[in-house]
């Protein structure tokens, strides 16, 4: 086990279903178009709450060559260095020291490798954050580190950011926490990257801003250390005979199967399931990572598949899905395998997927 990941131990299944009752909101947000999915998927469901561990040594800091980005430089010790991003390019002058996130939802990926992030921005407290409006998976590495609240209520200030005097400030183009916007008012502050954690994995958004850190060694790090937890988890389950779902559920009004492009679906084909994603010909509504479906096709969506992964719900919600008459008929209700994943399984990063493997190795363990 690293000693970044022995900073952040998964909360278990049974602690993360206390939250999943406030984490609801999260699935109502899923429909509509990408940019109005992303503010309300894992920052909609903070600011109404509100999207590890293995035993190899922590990642390396040290900086190395990375042939696959996008920057200029020869290799990662060479600074400065010009970053491509959602806003345009970026010189850094100087491996960054610190560190000011406007993005909670990128806070986490940026702990994750290890990133001297001295301020982040925060969502209002509920249940899945701490009293700081931090991330709950993750608030205790930032706790740590020494994280301080930059504004709270995801409400940007700029005389706050400045106050900081960062060297590097992140910024997201989507979500709840985008601040793309100020662009140009936070560039005059610190050289300022913009990235679109809607539309990328959390491992490409890792290799990003490995690249805009130095620290591409801790990000292929912390992937592989990712991988290996997925592939330790596999040994330890029985599959069930035949495909399974994951899916956001809303009640009346239907629900959201995630692709197979998906987080979600890419953790559950890691852990060796079968994946079964919901046709298109039905759907109300089709993005890369949910097909989105009315109640009345839902059964049809999710026909065949054996279990049912409900994701950014709690107990709760898997259990009124169960009761779904609509729903009575198909083989994972009748099989009782309506299954909850916990709140944070919306939006996948390094800590939330920890979470989200845990919770499925809980139900599924040999």
């Amino acid at each position: 086990m690293s000693t970044r990941s022995m900073r952040a131990l998964p909360r278990t299944r049974a602690a993360l279903a206390i939250a999943a009752t406030a984490a609801l909101a999260l699935t109502a947000c899923s429909g509509g178009d990408d940019e109005e999915s992303d503010s309300s998927s894992e920052d909609d469901g903070a600011s109404e709450d509100s999207g590890d561990e293995s035993d190899s040594e922590a990642p390396s800091d040290e900086a190395t060559s990375d042939d696959s980005s996008s920057d200029d430089s020869a290799d990662a010790g060479e600074w400065p260095r010009t970053i491509t991003h959602d806003a345009g390019e970026t010189e850094i002058p100087a491996q960054p020291e610190r560190i000011v996130s406007t993005s909670i939802t990128l806070t986490g990926t940026l702990l994750a490798i290890d990133a001297p992030v001295v301020a982040s921005a925060a969502t209002t407290a509920g249940p899945l954050t701490d009293d700081n409006g931090f991330f709950s998976q993750w608030s205790d590495v930032a706790a740590e580190d020494g994280v301080e609240v930059a504004y709270p209520n995801l409400e940007l200030d700029l005389d706050a950011v400045d106050s900081y005097a960062p060297d590097l400030i992140i910024v997201s183009s989507v979500g709840a926490d985008a601040a793309v916007d100020a662009y140009d008012q936070l560039s005059e502050i610190a050289p300022t990257i913009v990235l679109d954690y809607g539309s990328s994995s959390w491992e490409d958004i890792a290799a990003e801003l490995g690249e805009a850190t130095g620290l591409e060694d801790a990000a292929t790090g912390v992937v592989e250390e990712f991988d290996q937890y997925v592939e330790d988890a596999a040994e330890q389950i029985t599959l069930p005979d035949g495909p399974v779902t994951s899916l956001t559920y809303t009640g009346a009004d239907g629900g959201n199967v995630f692709t197979e492009n998906s987080a979600q679906a890419s953790i559950l084909t890691g852990l060796g399931f079968e994946y079964q994603a919901g046709p298109e010909d039905i759907a109300s509504g089709v993005r890369s990572d949910v097909t989105q479906y009315t109640a009345e096709n839902l059964p049809a969506a999710i026909d065949g598949a054996q279990v049912a992964f409900v994701i950014a719900g709690g107990d709760d919600n898997a259990a009124e899905m169960a009761a779904d008459p609509l729903l009575a008929n198909t083989a994972a209700v009748q099989n009782d395998q309506v299954l909850a994943v916990g709140p944070t399984s919306f939006r996948i990063d390094y800590y939330s997927g920890i979470q989200f493997v845990d919770a499925v190795v809980a139900d599924f363990s040999e």
